[in-house]
């Protein structure tokens, strides 16, 4: 499966949910909003932030369902304004996972108040270098939007 045809199954699912759900107003902002919330719980599960605690970080599949939960959303929100990529942007680089974090955010608030094909592309460059640094190839986020997508499709059926 190629890349680019995730935000075609993302508008898909997104229609679906619009229509069970009856929605007929504008919900950028609300998808930008949980955004955030999903990199911060992707944040909180790789625990790259808590000094305070000997715990490591939660298992690799956890893991990456988090990341790709932000990724259901930064499609959304990339097609909601015609922004589409074709390829994911590769950056292996080696990080600071606590400053790729911040980085990210600061990112999407950029792109939030600046709706620009080029912030979006940013937001897609620093989830590339957080992947890299959580070790997730885009195969592996790949199949992982597929198994979220059929889940989310499958809690939409049942009243989540």
């Amino acid at each position: 499966m190629e890349f680019s045809q995730l935000f075609e199954m993302q508008k898909q699912l997104d229609r679906y949910i619009e229509e069970t759900q009856n929605i007929q107003h504008d919900v950028f902002d609300e998808k930008g909003l949980a955004l955030l919330v999903e990199l911060g719980e992707l944040a909180n599960e790789t625990r790259c932030f808590k000094f305070w605690s000997t715990k490591g970080p939660s298992e690799r599949n956890v893991i990456l369902e988090e990341f790709v939960d932000s990724i259901h959303f930064m499609l959304s929100l990339g097609y909601m304004r015609d922004f589409k990529l074709d390829e994911w942007p590769v950056v292996m680089e080696k990080a600071d996972l606590t400053k790729c974090f911040i980085t990210a955010t600061q990112t999407v608030l950029t792109f939030l108040q600046h709706q620009t094909e080029e912030n979006y592309k940013d937001i897609w460059t620093q989830y590339s270098l957080i992947a890299y640094n959580l070790g997730f190839t885009v195969e592996d986020i790949i199949e992982a939007y597929k198994l979220k997508n059929e889940k989310n499709y499958e809690r939409q059926r049942n009243g989540y």
